[in-house]
């Protein structure tokens, strides 16, 4: 087989991987403006249902325990999904709702035997 067989070749293998690569940036780049929209759609949301001052303090707390902001988050969607919350929720009532969730939490027991 002569040079050029395998010159080709190689030519066709790095094409395809071009492509493959592409294709992959193209996929990636789709995932992240889809996430991008999901949070810019959950924002609107907390923006309407939550005062200024609760969603302050829902900001700091996201700076400090991201996974209880965002289960408090997701709570409040689906209530204001639910059609359940009439008026916006005050810092007073997020407070509330903070110690309610963080109360919840498991306690594990290790016993010897």
């Amino acid at each position: 087989m002569s040079e050029e067989y395998y010159d080709a070749e190689l030519e066709e293998l790095r094409r395809r991987k071009l492509l493959e690569l592409q294709k992959r940036l193209l996929e990636e780049q789709r995932r992240i403006q889809a996430e991008q929209q999901i949070q810019a759609a959950r924002k609107v949301v907390l923006r309407r249902i939550l005062t200024p001052e609760a969603r302050s303090r829902l900001t700091n707390l996201k700076l400090v325990r991201p996974e209880l902001a965002t289960q408090v988050e997701n709570y409040l969607i689906s209530l204001a999904q639910a059609g359940r919350i009439n008026t916006p929720v005050t810092d007073e009532q997020l407070k509330r709702l903070l110690a309610m969730i963080a109360s919840r939490k498991r306690e594990i027991r290790i016993r010897r035997l």
